[in-house]
């Protein structure tokens, strides 16, 4: 709802069409691929052939559990989450355990990167890791269920410390882990360095995981369809989330390349969630965090939110700008013009950034002095 305010009524259904359903529907696909993936090694384990009928079945299966607490929505989560969460850390603190008994602290790459070859390898390594918190930004705004007295500071240091340690910890592990065991397979490498009985452990843990992640998204997915305006009902609109989302899992795992598929369906929602953070972060900023929410929930053109013709130009500008200059910078599926010139380096998450904020930014403020003059 408050996104309103950056691009108007009507246009804010056009950003949550895209930037909101489209992108949660994309990482769905994506984390329930990595559930799948992680399942069909356990029903080799179990001694099953993981032929494309059964590796179909396990997709469906797992897609069904992660949409029934979507469907059940915030108090299943509440009631789910703790215990998933303790299960997790004490599977987490094994592979930690594990990892640091093989690590290779003497380590050194046989052919160091330098130059430009390390410049692409630093930004596409940032450009990944900010995908994660980026993603954040389709999501259901789950603060709404603090009480009013919680302290401002509690809400953004608890968010920060809960994304950025559990961050740090686990690309740390996959860096020690790369001194010794080939990580271009995570889960065959990972399994080479923890003892035999814990491999069916790690397993079930990443579908765990994987599913918990997931319904969060598929919840926030299926808000973000009702606030296109499309009239159902929050149950059918996370169902149709989880069949659009089991249609490219599908494809990723039988038809592409998981791995590449992964990296650059993250690399390219860089590219649009990076300008709309800059957007949404500016507007913040120039209002001081000061909304109106009754005119927020005012869908009629007499709402101070209505602008032109339902829609604000500045915010629309602003994000078709930021992800104009993104996509001429990014060096994924394909090298854009820029990314070219600089030799692969790819800079889309940084001027995707600077771009959508300074251009929002100057239309807003020149929006704000013509109606001062007239």
């Amino acid at each position: 709802v408050v996104t309103r305010a950056m691009y108007g009524v009507r246009g804010n259904r056009v950003n949550n069409a895209i930037v909101g359903w489209l992108i949660s529907v994309c990482y769905f696909a994506l984390n329930l691929a990595a559930a799948a993936t992680a399942a069909f090694a356990l029903v080799e384990m179990a001694g099953i052939t993981a032929n494309t009928g059964v590796k179909v079945l396990v997709v469906m299966v797992i897609a069904a559990l992660t949409l029934a607490i979507g469907v059940y929505g915030h108090a299943m989560i509440m009631k789910l989450y703790l215990p998933i969460t303790l299960a997790l850390t004490a599977a987490f603190a094994v592979v930690a355990v594990g990892v640091f008994r093989h690590t290779d602290f003497s380590y050194v790459p046989a052919e160091p990167l330098t130059g430009t070859g390390l410049l692409t390898a630093l930004v596409a390594g940032v450009t990944l890791i900010a995908s994660a918190p980026l993603s954040y930004t389709t999501s259901a705004d789950f603060s709404r269920y603090l009480p009013r007295t919680t302290p401002a500071r509690a809400v953004v240091g608890w968010t920060f410390l809960g994304g950025f340690l559990p961050g740090v910890a686990v690309c740390s592990i996959g860096a020690l882990a790369a001194t010794v065991a080939d990580m271009t397979d995570p889960q065959a490498g990972l399994r080479q360095l923890l003892p035999d009985w814990f491999g069916p452990v790690l397993l079930l843990a990443l579908v765990l995981g994987t599913i918990a992640i997931n319904a969060l998204t598929a919840y926030s997915a299926g808000l973000a369809l009702q606030a296109v305006g499309i009239r159902i009902r929050r149950s059918l609109s996370v169902l149709a989330d989880g069949t659009a989302a089991v249609a490219l899992t599908l494809y990723g795992l039988l038809v592409s390349d998981f791995l590449d598929t992964v990296s650059n369906v993250l690399q390219l929602t860089v590219v649009l969630l990076g300008p709309a953070l800059a957007v949404y972060a500016t507007d913040i900023l120039l209002r001081r965090n000061r909304y109106d929410g009754p005119a927020l929930t005012d869908e009629t053109p007499g709402s101070p939110f209505w602008y032109r013709a339902g829609v604000n130009p500045a915010g629309a500008l602003a994000l078709a700008g930021g992800v104009t200059v993104a996509a001429l910078c990014v060096d994924t599926l394909y090298t854009g013009p820029i990314a070219h010139a600089l030799g692969g380096v790819d800079l889309s998450l940084p001027a995707g950034l600077v771009t959508a904020s300074v251009l929002y930014a100057a239309l807003t403020r020149g929006a704000a002095l013509r109606g001062q003059a007239s």
